[in-house]
């Protein structure tokens, strides 16, 4: 036994000798695919056999590529060498793979030698995926990798030092497909530097430090990531061919105006939220901040509707901005849009140019919460036919009382109200709303049949410190109701009515005053119920939902030691 403790280090120092590393006996292989993932290898593994077709060596220490440590891999079309520590490849050992098609660097350092490997890259004459993400490589080093690949369709340079953007770059590629070109420094695009690209479909310029795009002439592109820069000004080259853009992201940025796009005619998905764009109606002046700061704004005809062409929009986020007014006549002209968040603005009033316009939005989902909304006007609902979801929290809105009667359904907006129609909302009678949450609205008292004849499916009401809700005050929601957030309201017994709720399945009844669960729970078939953070001493008499219940949160309260039969139960 002191024999072997004493050879201990000398065999712990082999182990980790080069020569001893972990080989390819430890890698997964099957006829034409082999992983060596992570087993610790420094040098390709040998004796893999031949014929191989998928070679993966990810995460391991292996630090050059070359013919002397390559065996023969004449059929490898996929290799693998992400995050080891590469940063020097022979032209021999490439010509050696006269069939590969991805290859894949990333997370390496490749920065290193650069020359002398981007020398050896021009053999790599039928690659089409290639990989050089965070290698630290700088614009002119990016630029001679690829000087030669002809064959390229997929492009991976995001996580390097590029500061701009080369004329030439991409002469040699015009086969080009995707490219990721995100988190560098780029700041600078030289003209004509896409020209080549007549093929391209995916740009991400995403995390870089761009100030102004002008001219955007990419018409073939569909997907366009330019979000988490600098941007003060986008705008599209005049000219007759329409674009093909389908996804457009300008999110974090520093844009003032919604974006002019006359040609982008199939654009479905746009993405404005994080910018500092304080109006959308045509013709309205710009923040005072606002300065010509491109010669390029001075084209802008703010008269002309800048979302006018956009009839393909299916969801548009603006959120995360500094809009003080939602105007309905602006989204008129995105006929196909159906989810809107304006979600975290300074949204204090909803208009449109004429009560009596029938302006309608096609609209289902619409997202608004944080902002300063203290009431939604009478024809707000009635202009959003089509609404399945809402999201209101955090504003000021008081729903108003409804008649419960059928009398009152006929009468609709126009039915009595326990409030005058400037100081509360009505959200009785949309026949199409599913889900709606109110949380933080300092809602004091939920009044009668607040929510009569809209069949909710889910209602927040979460964050309402002291809410009062009397009996009645969920009428209407008994055969519908499948979720109820009471959550963090300090209520008590006397605040908390339900009615019988006999679809409700997940009820959140945490952060009150309660001592007694309410007694309409007892028809209820719950799956879910969290009571956590009240005053229960027990839960008295189980209703039916004792044989549907499927979770159930009980910590921090006052549970009584002689009276948890309920736990039986």
């Amino acid at each position: 036994g002191c024999f072997l403790l004493w050879l201990l280090p000398s065999i712990l120092r082999a182990w980790a000798s080069p020569e001893t590393r972990p080989s390819s006996s430890l890698c997964q292989q099957s006829p034409t695919k082999v992983s060596c993932k992570g087993v610790g290898l420094r040098k390709f593994p040998k004796d893999l056999g031949q014929g191989i077709k998928y070679l993966e060596l990810s995460n391991n220490f292996i630090q050059n590529l070359s013919d002397s440590n390559m065996p023969g891999f004449g059929q490898l079309e996929y290799l693998d060498v992400c995050f080891n520590q590469l940063e020097a490849v022979s032209a021999t050992a490439l010509a050696q793979l006269p069939r590969l098609r991805s290859l894949l660097l990333g997370s390496n350092h490749l920065d290193r030698n650069y020359l002398a490997n981007g020398e050896a890259f021009h053999l790599l004459r039928n690659i089409e995926i290639l990989d050089l993400s965070v290698n630290n490589l700088e614009s002119h080093m990016a630029s001679w990798y690829i000087s030669n690949l002809t064959s390229l369709r997929v492009l991976d340079l995001s996580g390097n030092t590029m500061t701009k953007l080369l004329a030439g770059t991409f002469r040699s590629s015009p086969l080009l497909r995707q490219l990721d070109l995100s988190n560098n420094y780029i700041m600078e695009i030289q003209e004509g530097a896409f020209e080549p690209l007549a093929e391209l479909e995916v740009l991400n310029l995403a995390l870089n430090s761009l100030h102004c795009i002008s001219g955007f002439s990419l018409t073939q592109l569909r997907v366009l990531n330019l979000s988490h820069n600098a941007l003060e000004l986008f705008s599209s080259k005049e000219g007759a061919e329409p674009y093909l853009l389908r996804v457009l992201d300008l999110s974090h940025n520093r844009l003032l105006s919604f974006p002019e796009l006359p040609k982008a005619h199939d654009l479905m998905h746009l993405n404005l939220s994080n910018n500092l764009i304080a109006s959308l109606l045509p013709g309205s002046p710009h923040p005072r901040e606002f300065v010509l700061l491109y010669k390029e704004m001075q084209r802008f005809n703010r008269t002309v509707h800048p979302a006018a062409a956009l009839t393909h929009v299916v969801d548009l986020d603006l959120s995360n901005n500094r809009l003080e007014l939602f105007p309905f006549s602006f989204f008129h002209s995105l006929g196909s849009l159906q989810s809107l968040s304006l979600a975290r603005n300074c949204l204090q009033d909803v208009a449109r140019e004429s009560v009596s316009n029938g302006t309608e939005l096609s609209v289902r989902s619409l997202d608004l919460h944080s902002n300063a909304l203290r009431v939604l006007p009478h024809w707000f609902f009635g202009s959003l036919p089509h609404l399945e979801s809402i999201d209101l929290g955090s504003n000021s809105l008081q729903p108003c009382e409804s008649q419960r009667s059928d009398q009152g359904r006929d009468l609709g907006r126009d039915s009595h109200t326990s409030a005058p129609r400037d100081t509360c909302t009505p959200f009785y009678n949309v026949p199409r709303l599913k889900h709606l949450s109110l949380s933080k609205n300092n809602i004091s008292r939920l009044q009668p049949h607040a929510f009569n004849w809209t069949p909710l499916l889910s209602l927040d009401l979460s964050g309402n410190r002291d809410l009062s809700m009397p009996a009645g005050a969920l009428g209407g929601l008994e055969l519908s109701l499948q979720e109820l957030s009471l959550r963090d309201n300090q209520m008590d017994n006397s605040q908390a009515a339900l009615p019988c709720l006999g679809t409700l399945r997940v009820l959140d009844l945490s952060g009150n005053h309660l001592s007694l669960l309410p007694s309409g729970l007892s028809c209820s078939p719950l799956e879910s119920l969290d009571i956590r953070d009240n005053d229960l001493q027990t839960l008295g008499t189980v209703g039916s939902w004792s044989r549907s219940l499927r979770a159930v949160a009980v910590a921090g309260n006052p549970w009584g030691c002689c009276s948890l039969g309920w736990l039986d139960t």
